[in-house]
């Protein structure tokens, strides 16, 4: 059985309390549109399990401060500020089961806000008063927007190598968990040792649930997932589940994958789901999830026993089994 959300939240519950408050008192502007368009995220909810990967890191190296909890509202900002940015990209028009802010507010509000974000964050950033921290997320925000390119570059190439894919998915997605991961430890004075771990452990989280998601836009249950099934082929996207089909199914019926990913639309999404059944594509991305939540697991076992710790091996797992 999955995980629920919240056993991974109980153990920094009174932490992710104090981050909700701060998160709606950080989004307050006199500019009408910025607060329309920011209490409609904050209503959409979402998993928030990048700044809970900085609360738990934070905890589980022995943190006892608050700084922990305005960096977590900041690796929020950001993962908020990239969708806001990406739905426009994609012109998507469905996420966590509601219209996107772009198709609710327009494309110029959505970037625009986006751009907000992104100023606050770093705002609050350096509120904290650490350069190494201002560096991490930098650096950290610096490698997503090449990851988002790269990605785009990659948009209807049926050549794209798993290589490729796997890179796109460490900058775009991956990265901020890693940086979580690390923000944390830092922030608890951890030992070189401890900090490279929960960095290296928050790239494989990243990873296990980036494909994890890629596996769910096959496969998900539009209620459940909040999502449009078939938008990453929609949109061109060479996804591990659509790379693997291609590589692994017959020539006639990789053609047809080839020429679905080129022309992206919707139209061939039935003979690419039936490629992806026959050559098992969704059962081996779910394998490479797997994979990669068992090696942020054995990451932290030096981590010191406690509820924190348990949290952080329940999150790897919930990374690669989560159905939602």
């Amino acid at each position: 059985m999955t995980l629920s959300i919240e056993v991974l939240r109980a153990p920094v519950a009174d932490d992710l309390s104090a981050l909700d408050a701060l998160i709606r008192r950080r989004l307050e502007s006199d500019v009408v549109l910025i607060r329309q368009v920011a209490e409609y995220i904050i209503a959409a909810g979402g998993k928030r399990l990048r700044p809970l990967l900085v609360l738990l890191s934070a905890r589980a190296c022995g943190y006892s401060g608050h700084s922990h909890i305005e960096l977590a509202a900041v690796v929020e900002f950001i993962h908020t500020a990239t969708l806001l940015h990406d739905d426009v990209v994609d012109e998507s028009d469905l996420r966590r089961g509601r219209k996107t802010a772009n198709a609710s507010f327009g494309n110029a509000a959505s970037v625009l806000v986006g751009d907000f974000l992104y100023s606050r964050s770093f705002q609050m950033m350096v509120g904290v008063g650490s350069m190494a921290v201002m560096q991490v997320l930098a650096d950290t925000t610096n490698t997503i927007a090449e990851g988002e390119v790269l990605q785009l570059m990659n948009v209807h190439n049926a050549d794209t190598t798993m290589r490729a894919y796997l890179d796109v998915i460490q900058r775009k997605t991956a990265k901020l968990f890693e940086a979580s991961g690390r923000l944390g430890a830092m922030l608890a004075g951890a030992d070189a040792r401890t900090e490279e771990a929960l960095a290296q452990y928050g790239m494989h989280v990243g990873t296990a649930f980036q494909l994890v998601d890629d596996v769910l836009d096959y496969s998900g249950d539009p209620e459940q997932t909040g999502k449009n099934v078939g938008d990453d082929l929609r949109e061109g996207k060479p996804t591990l589940p659509l790379l693997y089909a291609l590589q692994h199914s017959p020539g006639d019926e990789a053609q047809r994958v080839r020429i679905a990913i080129e022309r992206g639309g919707e139209g061939a999404l039935v003979e690419v789901l039936e490629a992806m059944r026959r050559t098992n594509a969704l059962e081996y991305t779910r394998e490479q999830a797997v994979i990669a939540a068992n090696s942020a697991r054995a990451l932290i076992g030096h981590l010191a026993p406690g509820p924190c710790k348990e949290a952080l091996l329940s999150l790897a797992t919930f990374s690669a089994e989560r159905s939602l």
